[in-house]
């Protein structure tokens, strides 16, 4: 519910008067974690834009908008020099200055799902207190891409007591020092994390007059929507497809659906299991899937069936790879296999990560069982699922990715590429693919700054990766939310999904 807190004198936009308001977000998950660099993932990405400031950030039509750095040059094909701002405070009370910029970046580097990202980085030099110098180990086409990932923490706060330890206790998982719009205020794991309004924000120009923000996790579909229906919360996400025709038709209400590049697949390990070593058993699982039917039944038409990883936005989307769903051919292949009377697996799924992500589960364990693999399927929450996730405890795991950087090869480096460990290359690869050639490709791609060679090498990772069948992709799943009529979200929600709550303004009811 919008909540009027006052009613305060605008300075500097000619003495108007402006609403300050509280907003209260109901989503599907809360953060696993306050520590910026613990997670990538689409919550603590979301989480970090309200009370972390990145480099730079994405614009709605996707250029790249100044934050932390005003601005930037290439001083050679490895070394790009950035400038900052001068008037950023954290919410400690400290400045922000070059050292910041150079212990963040050396942190990314060390943090199991962000170092993939990062290691690309040879090292950063501080050339005065607001100028650095990013150099790469090699040219690197999406080096912009990758720096608005760097939410710059607090220094002279954290260090000393900055280790990162995934789903762990630590300082930096419960402490904040960011230099965002907003300040932690309370955090309640599991029922709220309440956001205040920072006074000494930099970005005076922000129209944004949303003054505490209460984000809350609300696991079922229908709890949130009805939380939003009954006035309790403002705004929601996801909304399940079986809901959106009553969002629609309810006065007061809007709907914001935008085309989403998140893919959701299942991964099949070979390391756990033999029978997943077998191209033919890929192949067979892979048609015996109907990535069609899952979309109009169950996602009610809001999705987009997917036969490869690459969404078409992405320059390694090859058309001709569509969703091929063939039961008897599957059933061949099985046969063909030598595993006709099938074999029995376990998989797990998140039950509140993804879009009506059990019931598509189910649905795909259902459709395997028609070529005799039956399907031991647990689902969990999302923080209690992506545990599981890193342990491969499962021969079957969902998971949806969507690339960081907005292009194909994020995709591979993280899902397919051979897992490493110092490098975190396949640091979300359960399947344990390992083609070294298909790594190799990768790399090209990460140096090739020839656009036409590169889309060349991305087409032919993505043609290789549909013919080994090393994945079930499933959908590229669309970008929802709901709330009441006044609030802007159109302003604010990008193509990654990552609202920049401080820019928000909400209209007077």
């Amino acid at each position: 519910m919008l909540r009027r807190l006052l009613i305060i004198l605008c300075l500097g936009l000619s003495s108007m008067m402006c609403l300050a308001v509280d907003l209260r977000v109901a989503l599907d998950a809360d953060p696993i974690s306050l520590d910026p660099h613990e997670q990538l993932s689409e919550g603590g990405i979301q989480y970090s834009h309200a009370v972390f400031d990145p480099l730079v950030r994405w614009r709605q039509d996707g250029t790249f908008e100044p934050r932390l750095a005003t601005s930037w040059e290439v001083q050679d094909e490895r070394t790009l020099r950035l400038h900052l701002r001068q008037d950023v405070r954290f919410h400690s009370g400290n400045p922000l200055t070059a050292e910041d910029v150079l212990f963040t970046i050396e942190r990314l580097k060390s943090s199991i799902d962000f170092k993939a990202l990062f290691n690309v980085v040879q090292n950063v030099d501080k050339i005065d207190d607001y100028t650095v110098d990013i150099h790469t180990n090699h040219a690197y086409p999406l080096l912009l891409n990758i720096l608005a990932y760097v939410f710059v923490i607090d220094k002279t706060f954290y260090e000393g007591r900055s280790e990162i330890v995934k789903f762990g206790q630590t300082f930096a998982s419960t402490n904040v020092s960011g230099s965002g719009p907003f300040t932690v205020h309370d955090r309640v794991v599991g029922q709220r994390l309440t956001l205040i309004r920072n006074p000494d924000y930099w970005d005076t120009q922000s129209v944004g007059n949303v003054e505490q923000l209460e984000l809350l996790p609300i696991r079922s579909d229908s709890t949130r929507l009805a939380a939003l229906l009954t006035g309790d919360v403002d705004v929601i996400s996801p909304v399940a497809p079986i809901d959106i025709a009553r969002v629609q038709r309810t006065p007061n209400v809007k709907l914001l659906a935008l085309t989403g590049t998140r893919i959701v697949m299942l991964q099949m390990n070979q390391a756990r299991r033999e029978e997943f070593q077998d191209i033919r058993v890929r192949r067979a699982m892979n048609l015996a899937v109907n990535q069609a039917l899952i979309v109009e039944k169950i996602l009610r038409g809001y999705g987009e069936p997917a036969g490869q990883l690459s969404s078409s936005a992405f320059w390694g989307h090859v058309s001709d790879l569509v969703p091929q769903s063939d039961l008897e051919q599957a059933r061949e292949l099985m046969k063909e296999a030598g595993y006709q009377d099938g074999f029995r697996v376990t998989m797990m799924a998140p039950n509140n990560r993804y879009m009506s992500d059990e019931r598509v589960a189910l649905a795909a364990a259902a459709m395997l069982a028609k070529i005799n693999i039956q399907v031991d399927l647990k689902t969990f929450p999302k923080a209690q699922y992506f545990q599981f996730f890193d342990q491969q405890a499962a021969d079957i795991m969902m998971l949806g990715w969507q690339s960081d950087t907005f292009d194909s090869n994020n995709i591979y480096e993280f899902v397919l590429a051979c897992r490493d460990a110092d490098t975190g290359m396949g640091a979300y690869n359960a399947g344990r693919v390992c083609d070294r050639k298909l790594d190799d490709a990768i790399m090209f791609a990460n140096q090739e700054m020839d656009v036409a060679q590169r889309v060349a090498l991305l087409r032919g990772i993505e043609m290789r990766a549909v013919d080994q069948a090393w994945v079930i992709p499933l959908y590229w799943q669309p970008i929802i939310w709901a709330s009441k009529q006044h609030v802007d979200l159109e302003s604010v929600v990008n193509f990654l999904n990552f609202p920049y709550w401080g820019d928000l303004h909400v209209n007077a009811p």
